[in-house]
């Protein structure tokens, strides 16, 4: 029943981005969480689209996301439609001079309030959906 209950709950939750890193480290220092922050080419990038899909999108994500983590993505679409705004981009490509120089996709960062970072992914996980969530769950349990 508790398994159901969580599955219902989690199917009508969305993932929040936040489009704002700045706003994110605020977020995260009030509320005393990490920041999760993914660099992604939304509409190119095939372990990209695995990623969010497969991970991001998996239910025990979300629900540990939602009580955990402030999430940030720094998209780069190539298609013009899919790209956001010119701000939004610019916001983008700055976090990418500090955190992701080699332009790695998806690269994906545990940080801290402060923008430390914590723990890196280069690519797709290497574990299962549920077992990558259980490590980021047990980072954020061990730094509260």
């Amino acid at each position: 029943m508790k398994l159901i209950t969580l599955l219902l709950l989690v199917t009508v939750l969305p993932i929040n981005w936040e489009p704002d890193f700045n706003n994110a480290k605020k977020t995260a220092k009030e509320k005393h969480e990490l920041i999760l922050l993914n660099f992604s080419g939304s509409d190119w990038c095939g372990p990209c689209i695995a990623t969010r899909r497969d991970y991001f999108e998996n239910p025990a994500f979300t629900a540990m996301a939602d009580q955990n983590l402030v999430l940030v993505n720094a998209d780069f679409p190539r298609k013009k439609k899919n790209t956001g705004t010119p701000e939004q981009v610019k916001r983008n490509e700055a976090l990418a001079e500090i955190y992701n120089k080699e332009g790695s996709f998806p690269l994906t960062l545990l940080l801290d309030a402060e923008g430390r970072v914590i723990k890196t992914w280069h690519g797709k996980p290497e574990k299962t959906p549920e077992e990558w969530t259980a490590e980021i769950k047990a980072i954020c349990d061990s730094r509260k």
